[in-house]
């Protein structure tokens, strides 16, 4: 049974929402840590409606905010509950994904999903593995898990663009080549952008480029 999550709204400027981008954001904080990217983004994108949700669970590394599954080498738990917590929060989000599609009008071809950090590795989780392709996938400063099971379990293949810092502390620059050269070898098309001299986070020139990948992708 897959759990209900929270989150916030921003509605399509224009009233009338053709497009959908959810923003996934990253372990230890929530959705509205991502939702403000909203502000600068809907002027570019004014038929597209907004929404963050929370992660399902409450946070092991900081009670104040949650988490889409187990970090070992952070929180202490063991991988065995990682990879459980990963495939049950794929399936609340999926479901979660589905429900709002229905519920704005949508379909699958006209939602994006932009992740920060654990929601970057929710959305390269997902999204190969959902029956019909979303328009785009944005991953900042994450990861593909299992990079090895890719080719063999995708079903799907929307564009994705992947940025990373070149001086993240939290997770290390090399991830970005590693999560590309996956995709690229499982037949997706892969755009990459480095945030020089950025850390663990998303620099304004990073916010650009995705913001330019969003628009071709989702007809803005």
């Amino acid at each position: 049974m897959t759990r209900e999550l929270q989150f916030g709204r921003k509605a399509a400027r224009s009233g009338t929402a053709r497009s959908m981008v959810v923003f996934l954001h990253g372990y230890g904080a929530d959705g509205a840590d991502l939702l403000g990217l909203a502000d600068p983004l809907a002027p570019h994108l004014p038929d597209t409606v907004f929404l963050a949700p929370d992660a399902p669970e409450p946070c092991a590394g900081n009670p104040f905010g949650r988490q889409w599954f187990p970090i070992p080498w952070l929180d202490g738990s063991t991988e065995a509950a990682a990879t459980e917590g990963l495939m049950r929060a794929a399936d609340d989000l999926d479901a979660f994904l589905d429900a709002q599609l229905a519920t704005e009008g949508l379909l699958p071809a006209q939602l994006a999903l932009v992740g920060f950090s654990q929601g970057t590795m929710m959305a390269l989780q997902i999204a190969p593995r959902r029956a019909e392709p979303v328009a785009a996938l944005v991953g900042f400063s994450g990861r593909l898990l299992k990079p090895e099971l890719l080719a063999r379990e995708a079903v799907s293949k929307p564009p994705v663009l992947l940025l990373h810092g070149d001086a993240d502390e939290m997770v290390p620059f090399r991830d970005m080549e590693l999560a590309g050269d996956a995709l690229v070898v499982a037949g997706f098309e892969v755009y990459g952008h480095v945030m020089k001299g950025t850390g663990h986070g998303i620099a304004p020139d990073g916010l650009s480029v995705a913001l330019s990948f969003l628009k071709d992708r989702l007809g803005a």
